[in-house]
C-alpha cells in the first residue's frame, strides 16, 4: 500500500513540475524566440508526448533556431543534419570502418553518425533523395539503427524535427505516405505580424544577446512522457477522435460527400492515436488532470495536415487541406452537441 502512495506522489509531483514548466519554458525561449506562440506550444504537445514532429514553414522563420532552443532548455544533445540530394543513409545512421589494432589484426568498428543524439534537426528533408529520407524510418519508429545486423539502441528521449520549405518544390522528394505517417504533428510556421517582426529585427541587430538556461533534463523528459499516457480520457472523446479521423476517408460507409470528392487518401489509425496522446499531453501543459473536447479541437489540424491527401478535383476547385479539415470538425458530430 505504501508503494501505491509513493508511486502516485512521484506522479502527482511530475504533474504539478509540467503544470509550472509551459510558462517558465515560454519565458526561457522569448528570450531568443519572438511570436510563434502556437508553434511553440504545438511543438512541446509533441515532445511531451514522445512523437516526432514535421515544421513546414518558409525559409528565414527561425525554425532551425527554435528548434535549437527547446533542445537547450531541456539540456539534451542536440543535432542538425542538413539534408541534400548527394546525402547517403551511411552519413545519417553511421557506418562500419577498417581499424587497424595491435599485432597487425584488423577489425571491422561501427562509427556512429549524427542520428545519435536527443534530438535530430532533419532540415529541408525533402531536398534528399527516398532512399536516405528512408534512413530515418528505422529510428523513429524503434528508437534504433540496424548496421551490418547489429542493433544499435539511439539515447533516449529521442525526438525528430524535420523541416521543409512548401515553396520551392523544384527538385525535392515528397515524403512518401508512410514516413509522413510517423510524424505526430506538421506544424506550420507562417510569417509574424509587422509589431513582431520588428521586435525581432531590433533583437537580432543589438549587441546583447541572453542565453536560454536549461531548465530539465532527458531523465525529466522521460517522467514527462509516463505520466502524459496515464492522464485519463472520456470513451466518447475517444471515440470522436476515432470518428474524424474514419470520415477523412474517402470510399468508406458513412464518409462525408465532399470527402469523397475532394480526398484521394485519408488518416490512418495513426491519427486517432496521436489525436489523443496530444490532447492528453496538451490538458496537463494546460494545467488540467483530464482531457476535454477543446483538447482534441485544437491538434486537429496539426495532427490531419499531412495524412489527408487532396484529390484533383479539390486542387482544380483550390480547396486547401485546411479547408478539408475544418469541413471534417463541422460534419463529425463532437460529443454533447445537440
Amino acid at each position: 500500500m505504501s508503494m501505491q502512495i509513493d508511486s502516485y506522489n512521484a506522479e502527482k509531483q511530475v504533474v504539478e513540475q509540467i503544470r509550472e514548466g509551459r510558462d517558465r519554458i515560454e519565458a526561457e525561449l522569448s528570450k531568443v524566440i519572438v511570436g510563434q506562440k502556437s508553434v511553440v506550444r504545438e511543438l512541446l504537445y509533441c515532445l511531451f508526448a514522445g512523437g516526432h514532429c514535421l515544421i513546414t514553414g518558409a525559409p528565414g522563420l527561425a525554425k532551425t533556431l527554435l528548434v535549437r532552443s527547446i533542445a537547450r532548455v531541456f539540456d539534451i544533445e542536440f543535432q542538425r543534419i542538413q539534408f541534400t540530394p548527394d546525402l547517403m543513409p551511411a552519413d545519417i545512421t553511421g557506418t562500419e570502418i577498417l581499424q587497424e589494432g595491435g599485432a597487425g589484426q584488423r577489425r571491422m568498428q561501427f562509427v556512429k553518425g549524427p542520428i545519435f543524439a536527443n534530438v535530430i534537426l532533419a532540415d529541408e528533408i525533402n531536398r534528399t533523395p527516398p532512399k536516405t529520407q528512408a534512413a530515418l524510418l528505422e529510428a523513429m519508429q524503434e528508437h534504433q539503427v540496424t548496421a551490418a545486423g547489429v542493433r544499435y539502441a539511439l539515447p533516449e528521449p529521442f525526438f525528430v524535427l524535420a523541416t521543409q520549405n512548401p515553396i520551392e518544390m523544384e527538385g525535392t522528394y515528397p515524403l512518401p505516405e508512410a514516413q509522413l505517417d510517423r510524424f505526430m504533428f506538421n506544424v506550420s510556421i507562417d510569417y509574424l505580424p509587422e509589431d513582431e517582426e520588428v521586435a525581432v529585427v531590433l533583437q537580432t541587430t543589438s549587441a546583447e544577446s541572453e542565453e536560454i538556461q536549461p531548465l530539465f533534463s532527458g531523465e525529466d523528459v522521460l517522467k514527462f512522457h509516463a505520466v502524459v499516457r496515464k492522464v485519463p480520457v472520456a470513451r466518447d472523446l475517444v471515440q470522436y477522435a476515432v470518428r474524424l479521423a474514419a470520415a477523412s476517408r474517402p470510399g468508406q460507409e458513412g464518409s462525408p460527400d465532399f470527402i469523397n470528392d475532394w480526398v484521394s487518401w485519408g488518416a490512418g489509425l495513426r491519427a486517432g492515436q496521436y489525436l489523443v496522446l496530444g490532447a492528453k499531453a496538451r490538458a496537463l501543459l494546460e494545467g488540467r488532470s483530464h482531457v476535454d473536447l477543446e483538447d482534441i479541437q485544437t491538434i486537429v489540424r496539426s495532427t490531419l495536415r499531412h495524412r489527408i491527401l487532396p484529390g484533383y478535383r479539390a486542387e482544380a476547385e483550390g480547396v486547401t487541406v485546411e479547408a478539408i479539415i475544418d469541413r471534417l470538425l463541422e460534419s463529425v458530430k463532437a460529443p454533447g452537441a445537440p
